[in-house]
């Protein structure tokens, strides 16, 4: 029962940060109309976001082995609060340096979370309903992404609020909602998690010895990088006559669709993949992804989104199947490699810059997204090179 309500409250605690990374899809557009930017300033969102994993995880684990993961969550719930509440000075003074200082701070909270929230739930019971359970909270997560899009866009884009002014009311709300989360943690009892034990003798190795990790690294930032691209620039993209001429509030709608699709993906998909097996599924998923983002190339309106809004579906099991297959049999490097594995998780930041700098240029926005569809082209020779070895 105790781990029940455990699991239940780490549950709405992914839905919550699921909501708020997903909110960036929206302020992209947004602070790019209200500071009247260009494709690569607006991304700039996702890059101090996506950033403050790549410099806040690493120190993150020696927080939480320090203070425990109780109270490292509770810490990342007040910071990630004091990260929204700065997006309230950042839009009276209407100062977009201060938006991304703000969601620096907001995003580092997220990172200190999933470092102290995912080995707690993997924990939290049997090792063998671990990959169960963490799929279970994944799955609230994507609920998040899923429900962001349409929330978000009522109350950012709301009649009567002009500019950069409109984000203060939803981002103080989830302000007070996440003090009340840390209240609601630091009342809950949480049951105590043993440390792993790690044996004195085992061999350091080297990252290098393991191709498939090194590999993986490379197709997590691939994947982030792409999908996060996907979804701040589709706003912008229904929005250009060619594909209808699409207001922010009708737009944001096709947005909640393509996270939706990674949802239904991450149910449907681990089903077939115990025939397919992961690394073929894995291949499989990014070919067709390739296939539609290229296929949208040569449509318009209602039919070239849809070609982008089903990559979504192929996105679904995307990042544990790489996670796990680039830690196979890596022995006592996996802790290292975990770490790696997630600071690679910057592609967030640098791949939409790219896509964006393209956008810019002569390229244009449609043509850019050329750029995720040459991460996916990566991963898929990523996962024919899992396939093979594994035969």
């Amino acid at each position: 029962m105790v781990q029940t309500r455990a699991l239940g409250l780490l549950s709405f605690l992914f839905f919550t940060f699921g909501f708020i990374t997903c909110l960036n899809d929206l302020l992209v557009p947004h602070l790019k109309n209200s500071f009247e930017l260009s494709y690569t300033g607006s991304i700039l969102v996702q890059f101090c976001f996506f950033t403050a994993y790549f410099v806040i995880s690493p120190p993150s684990g020696k927080i939480v082995e320090k203070i425990g993961y109780k109270r490292g969550m509770i810490v990342a719930l007040l910071i990630i609060a004091v990260g929204c509440l700065l997006f309230v000075p950042a839009a009276k003074v209407h100062s977009f340096n201060l938006f991304l200082f703000a969601l620096f701070v907001l995003a580092g909270g997220i990172a200190l979370l999933q470092v102290a929230a995912n080995p707690y739930i993997a924990r939290l019971g049997a090792p063998e309903t671990a990959s169960r359970r963490l799929t279970l909270v994944q799955a609230f997560n994507s609920l998040g992404t899923a429900v962001a899009p349409l929330i978000g866009a009522a109350l950012i884009f709301r009649a009567g609020f002009s500019g950069a002014e409109s984000v203060v009311g939803p981002y103080t709300g989830l302000a007070l909602l996440l003090v009340l989360l840390a209240v609601g943690v630091h009342f809950t009892h949480l049951p105590d998690i043993e440390e792993e034990k790690v044996e004195a003798g085992a061999p350091a190795g080297k990252i290098s010895d393991h191709p498939q990790l090194v590999l993986g690294i490379i197709g997590i930032f691939f994947y982030v990088g792409s999908e996060v691209a996907i979804g701040s620039f589709l706003v912008s993209l229904m929005n250009l006559p060619e594909m209808g001429s699409m207001q922010e509030v009708e737009a944001a709608k096709y947005v909640a669709l393509y996270w939706t699709g990674a949802m239904i993906g991450r149910f449907a998909g681990s089903a077939y993949m115990q025939k397919l097996g992961p690394a073929r599924t894995l291949f499989y998923h990014a070919i067709v992804a390739v296939g539609l983002i290229a296929s949208s190339f040569f449509l318009t309106g209602l039919n070239a989104l849809a070609c982008l809004l089903l990559v979504g579906y192929c996105n679904s099991i995307m990042f544990p199947t790489i996670f796990t297959q680039a830690l196979d049999g890596v022995g006592s490097l996996t802790k290292k490699g975990s770490a790696l594995l997630c600071m690679a998780i910057v592609g967030g930041a640098l791949v939409p810059l790219l896509q964006g700098a393209v956008a810019d240029s002569s390229v244009g926005l449609r043509n850019s997204y050329l750029i995720p569809l040459l991460g996916y082209v990566y991963i898929a020779y990523f996962g024919w090179f899992r396939a093979r070895k594994v035969k």
